[in-house]
Formats: C-alpha cells, sequence, structure tokens
C-alpha cells in the first residue's frame, strides 16, 4: 500500500468507528503486513486487493482466546424460570 492509501484507510476506519487512536502502520519493509493498532493495543492486519482493477481492502482482527473476559455464570435459577415445552 502506498503512503497515500495507508493515510485513507486510516481516516475511514477512524470515522467508521469513531476512534481517533487507530493507526495503521506502513510496514517496515515491502511486503511485510500492514498493522493496525488502536493505542499500542495490535489489533489486526490490512491487506490490500486487486482484482480486475478494483481495489479493496480487507481488515483481519485477531482476537486471542486470553484475552476475552471471563465467561459470566449462568445461574442456575435462570434454567428453572424457562417454560416448559408443550408437543
Amino acid at each position: 500500500m502506498t503512503p497515500n492509501e495507508i493515510a485513507r484507510v486510516q481516516d475511514y476506519l477512524r470515522r467508521t468507528f469513531g476512534n481517533d487512536r487507530i493507526t495503521i502502520v506502513p510496514p517496515p519493509k515491502r511486503g511485510a503486513p500492514i498493522e493496525m493498532l488502536i493505542g499500542d493495543e495490535f489489533i489486526g492486519v490490512v491487506h490490500r486487493d486487486e482484482d480486475e482493477g478494483e481495489v479493496s481492502y480487507d481488515l483481519h482482527i485477531t482476537i486471542l482466546s486470553e484475552d476475552l473476559p471471563r465467561p459470566a455464570p449462568f445461574p442456575p435459577a435462570a434454567r428453572a424460570s424457562r417454560p416448559a415445552r408443550t408437543a
């Protein structure tokens, strides 16, 4: 991606998600992944695709299971309060 494309995609993502902390980091060398950050947190990579003269940009977001919050316990009372099925 060119610096102009990176700036345009970054502006689009900031406006779309309402977050000025989104940054698209140019790769250190040609062919390396283009990273998307929010603040200092790595979020995913952006890929440029060109097919039959049409250009698109794909954002691949990675979510590690270790970053997810613990699941909320399912209260036993909620199971008992479900309506019974009728045939």
